[in-house]
């Protein structure tokens, strides 16, 4: 059936208020069984095993990866697989979430007696109070769904959006419990763009082989067609080994502008002294900074205190560092 433009806001809009009642009717958790089940669940000394069917195993899955992400190490058992093998996964110290919005689904009742024969904590998150999952778990989340969002309140949604809270809640107050920093962060996502900015040195960015530099007698023509060929915006002044300054693109327009003779000058004439530096090991992160700070687009590179080359802010930006 054709929907026109307000039907099908109207539609959007009842799902989100749907799910939002749904996420602020779990505060009333927060002093209750929630918290007794994370206390319990930041004395685990082994894994924290979640676990689900359908949709369910899905939210389950995603509650592990978020775990895993913010310092609770956390595997996901899917139910089905559980008793065909998968079981032997779950060792004795390791605790045990079951996500159920039933409670009753045939995976879930088969599971259950092995979970409580090896002696493992068990705790159930469940939309049914008097369910098979409820009944037999040590301590049960209660996630009160009126009504999913779909017309036929079929498709799992507000129940879902509603697991999946609770297990925002519980990943992210045990990671505040051990005190997960950004540097623990940064150790598990080394590839995101925070632990390259705990990590990633200047070393790692700038190209080594891109050594701009001209003498302090070069003439100007040559210093501008030094800086054009190295494509960084800039060229240093050496004299043998000594970085006597630096002269950039905006010192040549600069020069251009004031006007005067140029015939005469040399790289010396127009070079600014004092560039700013960084090491070869120092965090890329700090020589963006530098550059930020004095609103400069490049930094002296140096290794073992001689000039290594020029890292640009492009080249730092590039990684996703900023």
């Amino acid at each position: 059936m054709t929907k026109n433009r307000h039907e099908i806001s109207s539609s959007a809009l009842s799902v989100i208020e749907e799910e939002g009642r749904a996420i602020l009717n779990l505060r009333k958790m927060a002093d209750g069984p929630l918290t007794t089940v994370i206390e319990k669940l930041s004395q685990c000394r082994g894994r924290i095993i979640v676990s689900g069917v359908g949709k369910s195993g899905i939210i389950a899955s995603k509650i592990v990866a978020t775990m895993n992400s913010t310092g609770t190490p956390a595997i996901f058992l899917h139910c089905a697989d559980a008793v065909h093998g998968d079981l032997g996964m779950v060792q004795k110290d390791d605790m045990v979430m079951l996500i159920s919005k039933s409670g009753n689904t045939q995976e879930v009742k088969r599971l259950v007696p092995f979970i409580r024969n090896a002696g493992n904590y068990l705790v159930g998150m469940v939309s049914n109070m008097d369910s098979y999952l409820a009944h037999h778990s040590d301590d049960v989340i209660y996630v009160p769904v009126e009504k999913e969002a779909c017309q036929n309140n079929l498709a799992p949604t507000v129940s879902t959006t509603a697991q999946l809270v609770i297990g925002d809640a519980i990943a992210v107050t045990l990671s505040r419990m051990k005190g997960f920093g950004k540097e623990d962060f940064a150790r598990y996502h080394p590839g995101g763009s925070l632990g390259k900015r705990l990590y990633m040195k200047v070393e790692d960015v700038f190209d080594g082989t891109n050594r701009p530099c001209v003498s302090p007698g070069e003439s100007i023509q040559n210093t501008i067609i030094n800086i054009s060929a190295h494509r960084l915006g800039a060229t240093v002044v050496l004299d043998d080994d000594e970085i006597l300054g630096i002269i950039t693109d905006g010192d040549v327009r600069r020069m251009v502008e004031r006007g005067g003779d140029l015939g005469g000058l040399t790289a010396r004439d127009i070079m600014s002294v004092h560039p700013k530096q960084t090491d070869v090991g120092a965090l890329a992160v700090d020589a963006l900074e530098i550059m930020e700070k004095n609103e400069i687009t490049s930094v002296l590179v140096l290794k073992e205190g001689r000039y290594a080359g020029l890292v640009h802010i492009h080249d730092i930006m590039k990684e996703g560092i900023g």
